[in-house]
């Protein structure tokens, strides 16, 4: 193991051993903190922040994108704070952390014995979403993880996820895409972190007005095995509950290719996404490049991405 994936599994274990022995308010406070001196530092991460805001917020001015990525800091370090307490969190505290809107699009479709394919983007906390599925609703669900470095790292996701009431699948291409398929066929749930994709499958897509990629699989999906695909969004107030809205399905295109159904239906999600993302860009944390005009040539990042 090189020593910087040493460190960066040290900081996350440090983090789910200590941060959720703390109270709830100390960890806060420490999240804010945290994210305080992480933005007046403005590495990489912060100035690629700004740099996404300033398209999801054309016209903002210097000192409102410089506000804007502070509150985003503050956001994405709430979440942090969040997961790693939330394996210690009581059924009524999960239960109790998430409101969110429309959420018989989602109990509707599995009543009617249709696999669902959740779709969500970037914000504020999917964990507690996704703990919130499987405690107040009773739902379990497969997702995907990718295959991070180091390998203990990865498992420490894993167990975490799995802890929540998740069924965790490795990112590895055709083996995740088919155990997927079949648990849809069989009336399942799956939910999928679907903004950003810089492989060659990715789908290209306008997002606020310029082009980005984003993954297939969600379309796919649904295509191939009769789901319904619904986007979600979520966001946070000035509250201890995070908000959250299931929308309405997106259709199968009744013409077309298959290439061109799961262009207008990924199209489609990233509209949805949008949506969400504009009414609340602080809580979209997009800390890495996303639009190709942010890419190298090739399509993948260039030297120095984060």
């Amino acid at each position: 193991m090189k020593p910087q994936e040493r460190l960066t599994d040290a900081l996350y274990g440090l983090g789910w051993s200590t941060v959720k022995k703390l109270p709830e308010p100390v960890a806060a406070r420490l999240g804010r903190t945290i994210a305080d001196l992480a933005w007046k530092q403005r590495g990489t991460g912060v100035r690629r922040l700004e740099s996404n805001y300033a398209r999801v917020v054309p016209g903002a001015s210097p000192e409102q994108l410089a506000a804007l990525s502070r509150a985003g800091m503050r956001s994405y370090l709430r979440y942090w704070m969040e997961s790693f307490r939330l394996p210690v969190w009581s059924a009524e505290r999960i239960k109790a952390g998430f409101a969110p809107k429309d959420v018989h699009h989602l109990t509707d479709a599995l009543a009617e014995g249709r696999g669902v394919v959740l779709a969500l983007p970037h914000l504020a906390n999917w964990d507690l979403a996704g703990a919130w599925v499987t405690t107040e609703l009773g739902i379990p669900f497969t997702t995907v993880a990718e295959r991070l470095k180091p390998e203990t790292l990865y498992d420490r996701f894993v167990a975490y996820r799995e802890g929540l009431g998740m069924e965790v699948l490795p990112h590895t291409g055709g083996t995740a895409f088919g155990a997927l398929a079949r648990r849809l066929r069989g009336g399942g749930l799956v939910c999928l972190v679907a903004d950003r994709d810089l492989s060659a499958s990715g789908v290209e897509v306008e997002f606020f007005g310029e082009t980005a990629r984003m993954p297939a699989g969600p379309a796919l999906l649904a295509q191939q095995t009769g789901a319904a695909l619904l986007p979600v969004t979520l966001w946070y107030d000035d509250s201890p509950v995070m908000r959250g809205r299931v929308h309405p399905p997106v259709e199968v295109p009744g013409s077309g290719t298959r290439r061109e159904k799961t262009s207008v239906m990924t199209q489609a999600l990233a509209d949805a996404f949008a949506t969400g993302i504009a009414g609340h860009p602080q809580d979209w944390h997009m800390l890495q490049r996303l639009w190709l005009a942010d890419l190298d040539p090739a399509g993948a990042p260039g030297k120095g991405a984060s």
